[in-house]
Order: C-alpha cells, then structure tokens, then sequence
C-alpha cells in the first residue's frame, strides 16, 4: 500500500506518521488490494483534525475524525472507515458473484458555453479527460457514489457489458443513464 501523510499547521512527527501507517492498514484487511491511501493531519486552535482517504479494489473511502487529541481524531476516523468498508463488504457478498470484465476507458468532452470571435460560431471542447469505466453492478455503483463526493459515476455493468452513468439527483434520489441497444 502506498501511504502518503500530510501535516498541517503542525510539525511533522515520525510517530504520528507511523501511528496512522499502523491504524490504515487495519483497512488491508477488507479489500484484496488496497491500493493507496492519504492522509492529511491538521490543527484549528483546539481542534485536531484527520482526513483520510483509501482507494481500494473499486471503491474509493473516505473519512474525516476531530477532537482535541490527534491520536484519537485518527482512531475515529479509522472506526468511521472500517464500518463503511464491512458495510461495502457485506453488500458485495449479498450479490451473486459475476465474472470479471475489464475495465474500459471512457473519453469525456468539456464543451464551453462561451463562444469566441475567432470560432464558427459553435461551441468548443475545452477540455477532455479519461474515465475508467469499472464493471460493477447497479447496486455496487450506488454504493461507491454514495462513498465519493463526486456528482456522477461511469461504469460499465457487470452483466450486459454496456457503459451506464450513476448521477446525484437535486431530490437525493439517483438517477442512471443506459444507452438504447437494438
């Protein structure tokens, strides 16, 4: 696992570093790989703050923890990840297990809605970016979006093979958009 810590408004201690080394590993143990994790410790006046974040197999966790002691605002957040990870866990077991598709790279434009002098008059790309759109079923992909800050999720289903898009509606509810097939 790649660990990155980051301190804030504080100095740098080994034995914190070493401390949150210790308590994200606990997180190994419910995911096949884990692949990286961050954490970044700060103080605000009293207050002492731990964000960590681990991205795992196919999901991303996230978790914030704050008291007055850094020791105990990391093994808060760490509780907080280890119950969204057997939540996560538990989930997948209840789904009957499917076989292993490959990951496909969606391409996303960015089209500005100004239009400048120079163009044709359309609009343009801005920017492009490139999603990697992981098998997972429905139920998996709300999951992880539920996990994530992000407003949408790309990934392509399990079964059919064909990539869908999980969003956040305004009402809380989800919204998903399948592609017609003939």
């Amino acid at each position: 696992m790649q660990l990155s810590v980051t301190f804030r408004h504080m100095e740098p201690s080994e034995a914190l570093k070493d401390y949150a080394h210790d308590k994200i590993s606990r997180i190994e143990k419910y995911f096949d790989s884990v692949m990286e994790a961050h954490a970044v410790l700060s103080v605000e006046k009293f207050r002492h703050t731990a964000d960590v974040s681990v991205i795992a197999d196919r999901i991303k966790i996230k978790g914030q923890g704050q008291t007055e002691d850094m020791y105990s605002a990391i093994d808060m957040v760490i509780d907080k990840m280890e119950r969204q990870a057997k939540r996560y866990r538990e989930k997948v077991k209840l789904h009957k297990p499917h076989q292993r598709v490959k990951a496909r790279t969606v391409q996303m434009n960015v089209i500005a809605p100004e239009v400048d002098d120079e163009s044709d008059g359309g609009p343009q790309i801005i920017r492009t970016m490139q999603i990697s759109a992981k098998p997972m079923d429905a139920d998996e992909a709300v999951l992880q979006l539920d996990l994530s800050q992000e407003q949408f999720l790309v990934f392509t289903d399990a079964e059919t093979e064909v990539i869908k898009i999980l969003y956040r509606r305004e009402d809380g509810n989800y919204g998903l958009i399948e592609p017609i097939t003939e």
